[in-house]
């Protein structure tokens, strides 16, 4: 059960209010990344695949007939191109980033739904806010190292979390048969 304001004391209402919004904050800005990663993986992979077929080609042709030189040449130079695109992008180390940003987001969205909805009703004021500023502190840090993500990935994250992709269900117990 979530602890409402009412549960708290007075100076505790607060820190329970911005609790929420760094869940909130940190559930928007975990599924942006994770837009991000999966762009990003699907960069990599496709480049790669595609210069790796490419470069196969051109070497089977190149070696199967001295008249299809030049086709193979042109192959060849086609992969360089896509392995020379994949390199400067460094789609692999920005997947990698930005999955590794949204797990750290994802820490502190629960560490936030904690603090709220478990400790808040059984912590003093001063320890709640001390706990609220190391929450905050730590998403400050990995807003300052991730990467900004596109339009395109945040509303892809706000339309999953609309759809009910953030949240928790509990089942329901059932019977025997």
């Amino acid at each position: 059960m979530a602890a409402s304001n009412d549960d708290l004391d007075a100076g505790s209402g607060p820190i329970g209010d911005e609790a929420r919004r760094l869940e909130e904050g940190a559930m928007y800005s975990a599924q942006s990344q994770f837009e991000r990663a999966k762009f990003w993986r699907a960069v990599n992979l496709s480049l790669g695949v595609a210069a790796a077929i490419l470069a196969a080609v051109a070497g089977v042709v190149g070696l199967a007939s001295d008249s299809e030189r030049i086709l193979s040449g042109v192959l060849a130079l086609i992969a360089a191109g896509m392995v020379s695109v994949l390199t400067t992008v460094n789609a692999d180390r920005r997947h990698s980033q930005a999955a590794a940003a949204a797990n750290a987001y994802l820490e502190i969205q629960t560490a936030s739904r904690q603090l709220y909805g478990v400790d808040l009703p059984r912590l003093d004021y001063d320890t709640a806010r001390t706990r609220l500023g190391e929450l905050t502190a730590r998403r400050d840090e990995i807003n300052k190292t991730a990467d900004m993500p596109s339009r395109r990935a945040y509303r892809r994250a706000q339309a999953n979390v609309e759809r009910g992709g953030q949240r928790y269900q509990v089942d329901e117990p059932t019977e025997g048969p």
